[in-house]
């Protein structure tokens, strides 16, 4: 079993034209459209599940991504849903929208606070990790040298606060600003995923993680559309890991922070 436990999709209609933007965001070229289809066909005969997920730029947009990926969740039993939410949300309007994607089966939240513009650790945020605690994972973007949104430092501060609250650092806990991601050495609620990562470390320098904070606050991810599932694979494999290591992060991490 492997489960992809980072990957991002969208409505047919609009999927070329979100993925490009994501690849513009990050001046990086999009391995694929970004729709359902696409991701199934790419981890074809691979990926048992996704988690999959989209990240609401503005309150309007909440309900109709939590439903758009509650229907592929309905017609694609791989897929793992993720909610989005926005920190502009209300309390009210944030518990409303937690409650109707539990009923609905969801499992997670996907933050990204460099597109959505808020800083991991400001107030009008909390309230989400508030409603969150015990009750749902949250998979967030960190780590970008360009802004100051998610900086690794930001979320060790949350994880603290919420000691309940599950947290997933999505890059290893801090996409291009690795060198900071030693802050969350002995918190035990901080996972990390191996997404858009690996492309850009040193050699060694994954094991050189994984060792340190151990295997089992790791899973693997695509970031499906940006990089195809099949050479994120080929990338994590060649790692010099145990088995056993490699087991734990492909999917025995998230099968049980997930209860799956």
């Amino acid at each position: 079993m492997i489960i992809d436990a980072h990957a991002h999709i969208f409505p047919s209609k609009i999927a070329a034209k979100a993925s490009k933007a994501i690849g513009d965001f990050y001046n990086l070229p999009m391995r694929a459209e970004g729709t359902a289809e696409g991701l199934l066909a790419q981890g074809a005969g691979v990926i048992s599940r996704y988690i999959v997920h989209s990240s609401a730029t503005a309150v309007r947009q909440v309900r109709p991504i939590n439903e758009f990926i509650f229907e592929e969740m309905q017609a694609h039993p791989e897929f793992i849903g993720f909610m989005t939410l926005h920190p502009d949300m209300s309390e009210q309007e944030v518990d409303a929208e937690m409650a109707w994607c539990e009923n609905n089966g969801f499992s997670g939240i996907k933050l990204h606070p460099d597109f959505q513009k808020f800083l991991i650790d400001e107030e009008r945020a909390l309230k989400i990790y508030e409603a969150a605690s015990g009750k749902f994972p949250i998979l967030i973007h960190t780590g970008d040298m360009r802004f100051e949104y998610s900086r690794p430092e930001r979320l060790a501060k949350i994880a603290k606060a919420f000691p309940e609250l599950k947290l997933i650092g999505a890059h290893f806990g801090g996409y291009s600003r690795w060198n900071e991601v030693n802050c969350y050495k002995g918190i035990r609620n901080i996972y990390m995923d191996t997404s858009s990562s690996l492309a850009f470390m040193h050699e060694g320098e994954a094991e050189r993680f994984i060792n340190y904070f151990g295997a089992e606050w790791f899973f693997f991810g695509s970031d499906y559309p940006m990089w195809d599932i099949g050479e994120e694979l080929e990338r994590f494999m060649a790692l010099k890991l145990t088995d056993e290591q490699r087991e734990m992060i492909l999917f025995k991490n998230i099968k049980s922070l997930l209860n799956l």
